[in-house]
């Protein structure tokens, strides 16, 4: 199971859910509330990763490794009794959540320090409880909730205490120990606690870059033995890596440099964890509670149907396994992966609306004071009508009224002069001088420029291209594929566009699921505005594709120097 595998079959639930929604009455308030608490889990679903270890250990810096940012404040002065969780929003902050006080605060990432580190807040004199880093990571978007906990072992006793109080809300631990002292007697308490809950534990030995292959042989085969002691024959495995190594290689796009620092490992075994077993579970679950749910609803050849449905769902989950995960093919690569600045409207008709803008800002002025420019308006005709009401939301009452009349004395005279011929066909006569809009002249010319600048870019640097790209409307990339003859090109080009699609997808059905949940606290910028963006995908800005100004696939016309 990929991760956007189990992405789909969660939202298959939540169909099933409301479609039997669907089939209550409105008076069945208890069924209601039981439908609402199933959304609200698969609305909620997150799987807990608790980070614990002794304090100077790198935890922090590990998880930054993971997730690719070194926006996570990492330092050797113990942190204070608070618990640290990184989740995902669109929206880089931390939410502070107290003890004695209902209402949350929120801060910049850059003020961290002063509230969750010894020096800032001393002993937890704020009181916090805990500190959510929210950050635009695509790992914490598939469902990771990392718990950074504070160190075991330190001078305040309230750390060790806070972080033994959380491990019952994990759901797995990363249990990090390093080079420098491996396994330390808190650490091997942590690890009994798990061995006896029957959760999965990850142990990694940090700083491998601080000794050498010998010295890392010894550690490597010294904390195996402990955890032998420990856990037996279920002995889990041991990752050695370099949480410095592996930020920076990710940093600088290193990938010789992010293999031997290890953390490709460690990310591999945790994603697996996660689709193979833990959200295998979670989704045979959800199947058989919505089961149970609907089967209260008064029996129906619907109920059944929807019955059936969560039935061979939850047999094709458990028929998944290590094998197929494996076959099918992994996220995207972070060169054509769809990120967060792809998802804007199309450069394109975001390049025609600004000219578009820039022209008539100055075309308005010049029309209510220039002659020739009046005269000039009248033989072309005047304004399309899409363009005419896009000239309106620009122009002042005034200057319409001073650029208007030639043009309307024109239309008159020329209505007069025809009024002898059937009025249907008068009228028909006068509209056809209408065939020189100035604006829509604008722009094909803009949108020409644009598409060749952008087709000679795709052409002489792909890779880069495809990183930076935004989102390219299906009009547009139509015109945009019809002229670059590599068929490779053509080939990442709409793989790329059918990543963004699938994304926007997942968002819409997030921001459904969180609504039938009542969590409208839970949605993120990208879903609240995912309706909008994808109609923008789909059909192109409406300041450029008006009822009267169309893709101009036929008469698209390439500047000279289009990329072959």
């Amino acid at each position: 199971m990929i991760l956007r595998e189990y992405e789909q079959d969660k939202f298959a639930i939540a169909d099933v859910l409301r479609s039997a929604s669907a089939l209550s009455e409105p008076s069945a308030h208890n069924w209601q509330q039981r439908a609402r608490d199933l959304f609200i889990r698969l609305a909620e679903d997150r799987f807990n990763l608790a980070v614990v270890g002794q304090f100077n250990r790198g935890k922090t810096s590990l998880m930054n490794a993971i997730i690719g940012t070194d926006r996570l404040p990492v330092g050797i002065i113990p942190l204070t009794s608070v618990i640290t969780t990184v989740s995902y929003d669109t929206s880089e902050r931390v939410i502070l959540e107290f003890y004695e006080r209902r209402l949350a605060q929120e801060i910049p990432i850059d003020s961290l320090r002063r509230y969750v580190t010894q020096d800032g807040n001393p002993a937890n004199v704020r009181g916090i409880r805990t500190a959510d880093i929210k950050l635009r990571a695509e790992i914490l978007r598939r469902g990771f909730f990392f718990v950074d906990t504070p160190g075991l072992g330190s001078a305040i006793v309230e750390n060790t205490r806070t972080t033994e109080a959380f491990l019952p809300e994990a759901d797995a631990f990363l249990v990090v120990t390093s080079y420098e002292s491996p396994m330390s007697e808190e650490e091997i308490k942590i690890c009994r606690h798990v061995a006896a809950s029957g959760k999965l534990i990850f142990v990694v030995i940090n700083k491998q870059d601080v000794v050498t292959q010998t010295d890392r042989d010894v550690a490597l085969s010294f904390v195996r033995n402990q955890l032998q002691e420990v856990f037996g024959e279920s002995t889990p495995p041991v990752f050695s890596v370099s949480a410095r190594d592996g930020l920076e290689a990710k940093l600088n796009h290193n990938s010789s440099r992010l293999a031997a620092s290890g953390i490709p490992s460690l990310e591999d075994a945790l994603v697996n964890y996660l689709l193979t077993e833990k959200r295998g579970q979670f989704l045979r679950h959800m199947c058989h509670r919505t089961s149970e749910v609907i089967r209260a609803l008064p029996p129906s050849l619907q109920t059944r149907a929807l019955i059936d449905q969560l039935a061979e769902l939850a047999t094709q989950v458990a028929g998944r396994d290590r094998a197929d995960y494996e076959e099918k093919a992994r996220t995207p690569t972070c060169a054509e992966a769809p990120t967060l600045r792809q998802l804007r409207s199309c450069e394109i008709c975001a390049h025609i609306n600004d000219a578009l803008w820039d022209f008539e800002c100055k075309y308005q002025y010049e029309l209510s004071a220039s002659r020739d420019v009046q005269r000039d308006f009248v033989e072309s005709g005047g304004l399309c009508s899409f363009h005419t009401w896009q000239y309106h939301s620009i122009a002042s009452s005034y200057g319409i009224c001073a650029a208007y009349p030639p043009f309307l004395d024109h239309l008159a005279a020329h209505l007069r002069a025809h009024s002898e011929t059937p009025p249907d066909s008068a009228v028909e006569h006068t509209l056809s001088l209408r065939r020189h809009c100035i604006l829509c002249n604008v722009r094909n010319e803009a949108e020409s420029r644009a598409i060749t600048a952008l087709a000679n870019d795709l052409s002489n640097q792909p890779a880069s291209t495809l990183t930076s790209l935004s989102a390219i409307c299906m009009p547009h990339l139509a015109l945009l594929t019809s002229i670059l003859n590599n068929r490779a090109l053509v080939r990442r080009l709409i793989n790329h566009q059918a990543g963004l699609l699938e994304r926007l997808s997942e968002e819409m059905r997030r921001f459904t699921l969180k609504r039938d949940a009542t969590r409208r606290n839970l949605e993120t910028k990208e879903e609240l505005t995912a309706s909008q963006r994808a109609l923008l995908l789909l059909a192109g800005h409406r300041n450029v594709f008006g009822s009267d100004s169309r893709p101009s696939t036929s008469g698209f016309v390439p500047t000279k120097d289009t990329a072959p």
